[in-house]
């Protein structure tokens, strides 16, 4: 059987609006779990359940010190997300590529269409 928190990964945890903002937050600075709520609106037990997610895909680590529990990013666990996007960012500048080129063809083919037509109405010939 496959526990909920072995199907977490890195793209569930980036799913979430709290999850992504606690992320930037943690790139800043270390925090304890309060010095983490106290930046949200939100309740501390739902502070409680994003960072569990955070840890469960990697994320983010917590540490015991003394009777405080700090809070630190681990951000190489987002290079799955960099090199998913990065597949992506390749595809679509391979497709703007193939746009531009089209593109400048047309240009091209246009520029010379209107100069063939203009030498034909200069010389009074027209193509028939």
């Amino acid at each position: 059987m496959v526990t909920h928190s072995a199907r977490r990964d890195v793209f569930q945890a980036i799913a979430d609006p709290n999850r992504r903002a606690i992320i930037s937050l943690l790139a800043k600075e270390r925090l304890t779990l309060n010095g983490v709520a106290d930046h949200f609106k939100i309740s501390r037990p739902a502070i409680s359940k994003h960072i569990k997610v955070l840890t469960e895909c990697g994320l983010v680590k917590i540490e015991k010190q003394g009777r405080e529990r700090y809070c630190e990013i681990k951000p190489e666990k987002l290079n799955e997300v960099s090199e998913w996007v990065e597949q992506y960012r390749q595809l679509w500048e391979a497709r703007f590529d193939r746009l531009e080129r089209y593109l400048e063809e047309l240009q091209a083919n246009e520029k010379s269409s209107h100069q063939s037509q203009s030498k034909e109405k200069k010389h009074g010939r027209r193509k028939k």
